[in-house]
């Protein structure tokens, strides 16, 4: 019962420093590059957001993970 209870808090920890650190990264490089081209705003908001969701689907999987550890 223990180990499992660690399985499950690894997993969500492990799975959960990964996409929260890319996700910082991703908004500081946007908002450097929209510092430094203004006019970038529009092209760059997009790809930021779809990047921004596939690093939180990551942390969507380890969740599901943890809750089928058994």
């Amino acid at each position: 019962m223990d180990l499992t209870m660690l399985a499950k808090a690894l997993a969500i920890a492990i799975g959960g420093v990964a996409p929260a650190l890319a996700i910082g990264k991703i908004g500081a490089k946007a908002m450097e590059s929209i510092g430094r081209n203004p006019e970038s705003t529009g092209k760059i908001l997009v790809p930021m957001l779809l990047v921004s969701a596939f690093a939180e689907a990551i942390a969507i999987y380890s969740l599901i993970i943890a809750f089928s550890i058994n």
